[in-house]
């Protein structure tokens, strides 16, 4: 029975909607298309022991062909583990299908079942409220992440297990809530560094705070050690705090470098 699961690849600091597509049938054979990398064509043994782990069916002995759509997309990384065995779930009738459509999954699997934490989360849940999902699975160290965007029921998981119980309509976790107001007035102004920490330099901090007022752009030239670095990790506690626009965006690059922290 061919079945659809909703995921996502980022590329560059943006999200875009990728399909699972799978299909166990009759016949032998682990087919799996779509332009998918060596970490995603190693998902088989992750998924075949993450589903016998949870008591359940990996279908051996089955023709079981998975489509990632659209296929001239490259697909990178293991954040792909969870959608393809929800489908093989799926298209196995060992789970009911009817609540596919309305959600977004995402993550990597371990072998005892488990679910590891991702990259991107934040533009993924982006994507997902763009497309209309009502809610998305991912990865419990993500979810706080990704339940900056309103609107959207975000699921931690921390084991396959709960996923197959979000998709039985039994969920035996809450949706993740954070008030996206009082976190960025909260951490829109707290910096773990200060320029007044600074002793000296006098020059290139007057440099800094002229550039900080006109907007200026800087260019420091100074051997190894001269405190350019230093002085450059300090700009922004002297520029005019960001806007919750300005700073969802820059959110959006440190989730997909995995710059931040779990929970965080």
């Amino acid at each position: 029975m061919l079945v659809k699961v909703f995921g996502s690849a980022v590329f560059g600091i943006n999200a875009t909607s990728v399909t699972a597509e799978v299909d166990v049938s009759k016949g032998v054979k682990f087919i799996l298309v779509g332009l998918p990398d060596n970490a995603v064509k190693e998902s088989y043994h992750r998924m075949d022991n993450a589903i016998r782990s949870c008591g359940l069916y990996f279908p051996r002995g089955k023709r079981t062909v998975i489509n990632l759509a659209p296929a001239d997309v490259h697909k990178e990384g293991s954040a792909y583990d969870l959608p393809m065995a929800v489908g093989i779930l799926g298209s196995t009738g060992q789970i009911p299908i009817d609540r596919f459509a309305d959600h977004l999954v995402m993550g990597e699997l371990s072998m005892d079942g488990g679910v590891r934490p991702i990259k991107g989360a934040l533009p993924i849940a982006i994507e997902a409220k763009r497309l209309g999902f009502k809610g998305i699975i991912l990865p419990r160290e993500n979810a706080r992440e990704a339940a900056i965007v309103n609107g959207l029921r975000v699921y931690g998981v921390q084991h396959l297990r709960e996923v197959i119980d979000i998709l039985n309509d039994c969920p035996t976790v809450v949706p993740e809530q954070v008030d996206i107001e009082a976190e960025f007035a909260a951490s829109s102004s707290s910096y773990l560094v200060d320029i007044s920490d600074v002793k000296g330099q006098e020059n290139i901090k007057r440099a800094f705070e002229i550039a900080a007022a006109g907007g200026h752009n800087i260019i420091m030239i100074g051997p190894p050690g001269a405190g350019k670095t230093m002085l450059a990790k300090r700009l922004p506690t002297i520029l005019p705090p960001l806007n919750l626009e300005e700073a969802l965006e820059t959110t959006k690059i440190h989730s997909v470098g995995g710059q931040i922290a779990q929970g965080g």
